[in-house]
């Protein structure tokens, strides 16, 4: 049975919402040669090229690099010749899952929210506050536009907020809003700026439908609470899951892995 390694993105492989880390560039071509190599990230394929392009493009990784964008709910092959792209083999949809009726009132529900905070709370404003990803929503009060900066003033005012985390408020108030009007939905806190939003069952443990042919190993920075790493954290417990708090933290795990694999070759 060959391995997989899944990785989050931000957080685990690159600071949140910048690129890799490149102190793992070598890591991950050593672990390439005992596992392949999975992303799997609330973020959609656009970031993953964005943040992660040294992978994707660096000849020792990029054929054995599976793209999961979306939770897992998107999935990109690897290319088995140098010329080749990542090639999209499956795509879930919300709307096919729950409706055009119920996608409308979910994003008016968020419109409203969005005009709320932005007439009562003096946060940055920079745009894209919502973004529709085929199979899950992100919906981001500063907007996925804001720079550093921005996002940095945003987790000051988010922890500092009078009546505790002010996102988790927020979090807590939609889960009521969805299950009062009967709608199926998941949401929980995506990175340090947004919410992820996607049908029950549509968390990271997705990913797995992809490889059931593997034993799946999982990294990940959001294992707790209402972070999007935890089902499937918890799915891979005991031993094949680690929780990680810094992308110094994530190099140590991939040289503990790569031991593992060593030890089990030596066998």
């Amino acid at each position: 049975m060959k391995n997989i390694v899944l990785f989050d993105m931000d957080g685990t492989l690159t600071p949140p919402r910048q690129a890799l880390d490149h102190n793992l560039l070598g890591p991950l071509k050593v672990l390439t040669r005992y596992s392949d190599i999975g992303i799997v990230t609330g973020s959609d394929i656009e970031y993953i090229q964005q943040q992660l392009n040294l992978l994707i493009i660096n000849s020792k990784i990029r054929y054995n690099l599976h793209l999961c964008p979306c939770n897992g709910t998107k999935h990109y092959t690897p290319p088995s010749y140098n010329h080749q792209e990542h090639a999209l083999s499956h795509s879930a949809s919300f709307l096919n899952n729950i409706g055009p009726n119920n996608l409308s009132r979910i994003m008016k529900i968020l419109i409203d929210y969005q005009n709320h905070i932005s007439s009562h709370y003096s946060i940055p404003l920079t745009g894209h506050f919502i973004s529709y990803r085929d199979s899950m929503i992100n919906w981001s009060p500063i907007g996925r536009n804001a720079s550093l900066l921005q996002r940095k003033e945003f987790i000051e005012f988010d922890r500092n907020f009078t009546h505790g985390e002010f996102r988790k408020l927020l979090l807590n108030q939609l889960k009521e809003e969805f299950e009062n009007i009967g709608l199926q939905i998941t949401v929980k806190l995506g990175g340090q700026t947004s919410f992820d939003i996607y049908p029950i069952g549509w968390d990271k443990t997705y990913v797995l439908r992809h490889f059931q042919d593997y034993k799946v190993w999982f990294v990940g920075d959001k294992c707790v609470g209402d972070g999007n790493d935890k089902e499937i954290y918890e799915k891979l417990q005991p031993k094949n899951s680690f929780k990680v708090s810094s992308t110094k933290e994530t190099k140590e795990v991939i040289q503990n892995i790569i031991d593992i694999f060593r030890s089990q070759d030596e066998r």
